[in-house]
């Protein structure tokens, strides 16, 4: 991580906060009790930024600056919110197609999907506020820049935004090996949203509850899946192979 997506000491993190600056989230050392650390907690309760506790090491590792105990990360984006990407979409005539990522941890696959979505015209991808990757250098550049042009919305809930797609006319389509059909079974045909889990769990079970339908991609070796990234492209670009066949 470079110095330059980085905010350091409390004070100007408390200020970066109340400016509106996109913080991905705050590192603050484990032990740290103060005014200016308890007012930091007060002001980040009404945002979706998480703040992580975590050893004075680790912090050291990070940079050689004065932190103070407390360093903020800054989106290389501004992140769009689903509420107002979804009837801008259908105002624009346009047949949605999104992709959301339910624990996808790792920055590389991140920047894979975002270069995928890009080139299959993926209308915008949807990541967790907690517990998953955001946009920074290295997703940017991995993304080969698509991260730069692709709306990207940071919710509070993959769960609440499943239901909002639900409830404005979209299909939600899970991709886990638990499913029984085969990913070219289903009809991506009209408003599509597709969900991709993490690297270890997949999708949560509460997730999978609440779709409209499951698809899994078939394996044949003795690997069990294929890496996410891998199969976020099978997936879209057979929404791709459908649409076009309509056309």
């Amino acid at each position: 991580m470079k110095e330059t997506e980085m905010i350091f000491g409390t004070r100007a993190v408390i200020e970066a906060v109340q400016t509106g600056k996109e913080v991905d989230k705050i590192l603050m050392r484990r032990d740290l009790q103060n005014d200016l650390s308890r007012e930091l907690f007060n002001i980040v309760k009404t945002t979706h930024i998480p703040i992580q506790r975590v050893p004075q090491e680790k912090l050291d590792r990070l940079t050689r600056k004065n932190h103070q105990g407390v360093i903020a990360f800054i989106s290389a984006v501004t992140y769009q919110k689903l509420e107002d990407i979804v009837p801008f979409l259908y105002e624009e005539g346009k047949n949605p197609f999104i992709v959301l990522l339910d624990g996808v941890t790792d920055v590389r696959n991140f920047g894979a999907i975002a270069r995928t979505c890009e080139c299959a015209g993926v209308d915008a991808v949807v990541i967790p506020a907690r517990n998953s990757v955001s946009v920074n250098a290295d997703a940017v550049k991995t993304s080969a820049g698509a991260l730069l042009s692709l709306p990207v919305c940071k919710e509070d809930s993959i769960t609440e935004s499943i239901k909002f797609l639900k409830n404005c006319g979209y299909k939600v389509i899970a991709a886990t090996e638990k499913a029984e059909n085969h990913y070219t079974q289903a009809d991506y045909s009209t408003p599509t949203a597709i969900v991709m889990g993490g690297e270890d769990m997949g999708i949560s079970m509460d997730n999978l509850r609440i779709c409209d339908e499951m698809v899994k991609i078939p394996v044949f070796g003795t690997i069990a899946s294929l890496n996410v990234s891998a199969a976020a492209a099978v997936l879209m670009y057979e929404v791709v192979r459908q649409r076009i066949e309509k056309i």
